[in-house]
Parts: C-alpha cells; structure tokens; sequence
C-alpha cells in the first residue's frame, strides 16, 4: 500500500548548533536505510522549509508509523500520513505516462 507523508520539522531555537548537525546527520542515514528498505519510494524537498513529502509503501499504516518514527528528528517533527489508493484515470494505469 502506498501512503503519501508530510514531514515539517520544528527545531527549537538556541539550541546547540553541534547537536543539530548530529541529528541532522543521523537522519540522514536512517532515511537512506529506509530507501534501501523499500520504505521509503520517493522524496521531495519544500523549497524554503524544512519540510519535505515522502512517497512510502508499506504494507499497512503502523509500518509507516514505526519508520517515520524511528527517524532521529522524530522529537521535532509535525508529521501528515495520507493512505493512497488507486485512480481509474491514472496516467500510468492508462498508459499514457510511464
């Protein structure tokens, strides 16, 4: 099953800036790991935020939990997960898009 995720991440300000580059790093491989995993299928940036929309597939929304939660950031993240299901125009379905 495929679920679309919304990740805004809030991080409080004044704190050490040594921490955040950590953390920062940490998520970095754990998101990575994810990919590698299957989880996580696609990634897209919001430009100016510290945001982002995830294509994650998963075999039901607690696995998608229990990822997006493991993600060192977790503490500092306000996070949307939409399941998605199937349109009978969709492009691809059609043939019309790859």
């Amino acid at each position: 099953m495929e679920f679309l995720v919304h990740v805004e991440v809030t991080w409080p300000p004044g704190t050490d800036p040594e921490l955040k580059e950590e953390l920062f790093q940490q998520e970095l491989r754990r998101g990575r790991e994810l990919a590698r995993e299957g989880l996580c299928k696609r990634l897209w940036r919001i430009p100016g935020r510290w945001a982002n929309y995830g294509l994650y597939e998963a075999p039901d929304a607690t696995a998608v939990h229990e990822a997006v939660s493991s993600l060192p950031l977790w503490p500092w993240m306000d996070v949307e997960v939409i399941p998605l299901a199937e349109h009978p125009n969709d492009p691809r379905k059609l043939g019309i898009a790859p």
